[in-house]
């Protein structure tokens, strides 16, 4: 077991490091868009020290990418299909509070494209800043309402409405409804 975690734990500062660098970002505007220092995710890269929880919520999020991407997946499968049943879905971490994601898509380190149905709580949002990070977006309404800000312009979905939105744009979301929202929420990330 000490042998499996130390092996996942040294995983970490590569996927980092090769997620960064996919981004073109240097370790200054990943940490401008993690709020994680940079000689702290140097550290992180060179496997000087293992992140908190707190400090990968962070980095993960800014990189688009769950938690699990950096501590659960299975690297040497190469399998291009996955199948998810109904009662199968994994939750997908996410720093944002009042938002859960159950996935419904493999992997990130398989597949570029990620989708989960988000349930999205009454006065929930993305938070004060904006988001801006490298890919693409699509989300479904599926019931209740979301409103997306993309570069100053509001949009408000329904049900069966859609925003497709490339998310090197400043974005935020938040549901300004009176009840919880449901949605499929596709994420595309670049290589």
């Amino acid at each position: 077991m000490a042998q499996e975690v130390g092996h996942i734990v040294s995983g970490i500062g590569s996927k980092v490091r090769a997620l960064r660098k996919q981004a073109g970002w240097s370790l200054q505007q990943l940490a401008a868009q993690s709020n994680v220092s940079a000689a702290a995710i140097h550290k992180i890269e060179q496997n000087g020290m293992v992140p908190t929880i707190t400090t990968l919520l962070k980095v993960a999020g800014a990189l688009g990418r769950p938690v699990s991407y950096f501590v659960d997946e299975d690297e040497t499968s190469s399998e291009p299909t996955v199948f998810t049943a109904a009662g199968d879905r994994k939750p997908i971490f996410t720093s944002h509070t009042g938002i859960d994601l159950d996935g419904i898509t493999g992997p990130y380190g398989r597949f570029l494209l990620a989708g989960a149905v988000a349930t999205v709580i009454a006065g929930a949002s993305s938070g004060e800043t904006p988001l801006e990070h490298p890919g693409e977006e699509l989300i479904y309404v599926l019931e209740g309402q979301l409103e997306f800000t993309v570069n100053g312009t509001k949009y408000l979905l329904g049900p069966c409405d859609a925003l497709h939105l490339r998310t090197v744009q400043q974005h935020a979301w938040r549901n300004p409804g009176k009840r919880t929202a449901k949605a499929l929420w596709m994420a595309l990330r670049p290589q």
